[in-house]
């Protein structure tokens, strides 16, 4: 907007030309806008921000010693409208003037107050010279509108003089002393550590060959074992074999046996039963052939012989039975035997009229036996 101005956070605008408040001779404007009435009124800005100032002064110590001092100030205008005017009356058309003036009243407050003070003291106590010299220009600096924030000794040296490296001397050889007391320390330290670290290592040696030792002993002992293992393990296992085919020469031989049994014994058996029965049938015959002698009664003989029959066909069975003959093919071969007896009945009935018919044949038609009487002997 036309005639209105706003000064900036860190400036004060001061506007001139008109009449102030407490008989101020212009108006302080701060953190705000004014406006400005052309022609009547003039405004200009005065910086409230941080300034710099550098010191380097030659200064006589008590001791009438010569010191060069090097020094930093921060400063700046203060925040009261009082401050300001005080500022702004001085340094308004040249402000780089107020790094000067304060660099000139801190060099002069610094020359004094290093003059009532030792070269020891000011070495030793810096931050009590700054203050010092704080305490001395602040009333001063603030008439001229100005406050201090900082005050930095950077540097103090007697200009080549030899003063303070004499002064250091001491401390330097008891800090060199307690130096080389730490450094022999420090070797003694680390010879005790290398003499630990070597017979830790000489523990570990020992230790180590002791492991290889007992690790050893085991893998011959292991290897030893192996070497007896194999041929046990191959005696064992020809021990093992030979009892297999002990077993199985058992085997064989019982099942060779039971097929002689079956091959040889059990058909002689059989063989034998059979001419038992045969035997057996013959007598019966026999007997048979007496009885129809001794009646002479042709009809009585066949009907003896009928009789008779079935228990000699019993009787050849039961001859079987006991026989223990294997029957190998089932129902079949039990049938083929059934037949068999029948037949071998049919035969004996066969045979038997047949000799009766041969008996009567040769004593003639005219034999009629009696009753008691016996058969002629065959």
């Amino acid at each position: 907007m036309l005639g209105y101005k706003v000064p900036a956070p860190d400036e004060a605008m001061l506007i001139s030309g008109g009449r102030a408040k407490s008989n101020a001779p212009f108006r302080v404007v701060t953190g705000h806008g004014a406006f400005i009435l052309p022609i009547f009124r003039k405004a200009r800005f005065l910086t409230l921000a941080m300034c710099e100032a550098e010191v380097a002064e030659k200064c006589v110590t008590q001791q009438g010693i010569t010191l060069n001092v090097r020094s930093v100030i921060a400063f700046k205008v203060g925040n009261d409208n009082e401050s300001i005017i005080s500022a702004a009356q001085r340094f308004l058309s040249d402000q780089d003037q107020m790094a000067v003036l304060t660099g000139r009243i801190f060099a002069g407050h610094l020359r004094s107050i290093i003059g009532s003070m030792t070269v020891e003291q000011i070495i030793r106590e810096r931050q009590k010279l700054a203050t010092e010299v704080l305490d001395g220009s602040k009333e001063e600096m603030a008439r001229i509108g100005l406050t201090v924030d900082a005050l930095q000794i950077q540097s103090i040296d007697d200009d080549g003089l030899g003063y303070i490296t004499a002064m250091s001397a001491p401390h330097n050889a008891a800090i060199q002393q307690m130096a080389q007391i730490a450094q022999a320390q420090a070797n003694q330290k680390s010879a005790e550590a290398e003499q630990e670290s070597q017979r830790q290592q000489a523990e570990f040696a020992r230790q180590t060959a002791v492991v290889k030792a007992q690790y050893k002993a085991e893998v011959d002992k292991a290897q030893a074992e192996a070497a007896q293992a194999g041929p046990l393990a191959e005696a064992e296992a020809q021990r093992e074999v030979l009892a297999m085919r002990t077993e199985l020469a058992q085997r064989a031989a019982e099942l060779r046996q039971q097929e002689l049994v079956a091959e040889v014994v059990k058909p002689a058996e059989a063989e034998a039963e059979r001419v038992r029965i045969l035997a057996v049938a013959d007598a019966e015959k026999m007997k048979i052939l007496a009885e129809a002698a001794a009646s002479h009664n042709r009809v009585a003989l066949d009907k003896a012989l009928i009789d008779q029959l079935p228990q000699i066909v019993e009787k050849a069975a039961i001859g079987l039975s006991n026989s223990n003959l294997t029957v190998l093919n089932g129902a079949e071969g039990l049938g083929q035997v059934a037949a068999g007896l029948v037949s071998q009945g049919m035969a004996i009935f066969d045979a038997l009229r047949g000799e009766v018919i041969d008996y009567e044949d040769q004593d003639g038609p005219g034999f009629s036996g009696t009753a008691g009487a016996e058969p002629p002997s065959h």
